[in-house]
């Protein structure tokens, strides 16, 4: 049996946290960290390997656009999938979302079930 997905959750939000880590786990993946900053979630990156890293844009330390192209830079976490969270949503907040590196923009607020059907597609025949 294949294992799941893994997946690093980073918002400074702790409610939406929350929701995201429900979210992964109603996908069917497994939620390896969630954490409240960028240098968190960069550093935890690093170390967990993930197959999907969950980034809000807005957070301390380091923005989720920093940490996506922090993470397409280094080549030991340049194949993680990304997926920006934002509630800035105009083309020109995506268009810098995907230009940092992103797979995949969401804006805020989404839904439960909109963001399984991302993580899903985004986790899609992940190796285990």
């Amino acid at each position: 049996m294949d294992a799941p997905a893994r997946v690093l959750v980073a918002d400074d939000e702790e409610d939406i946290r929350l929701l995201v880590t429900l979210a992964v786990r109603k996908a069917g993946c497994s939620v390896v960290a969630a954490v409240a900053d960028g240098a968190q979630a960069l550093a935890a990156t690093r170390t967990e390997r993930p197959d999907l890293v969950v980034l809000d844009v807005s957070m301390p330390e380091a923005t989720g656009l920093e940490v996506c192209a922090a993470l397409r830079a280094d080549p030991g976490t340049a194949g993680c999938r990304v997926l920006l969270l934002s509630a800035g949503a105009s083309p020109d907040d995506v268009a810098a979302g995907l230009a940092a590196g992103a797979d995949a923009y969401l804006p805020k607020p989404f839904t439960v079930a909109g963001l399984v059907a991302q993580v899903r597609q985004l986790t899609a025949g992940t190796p285990t």
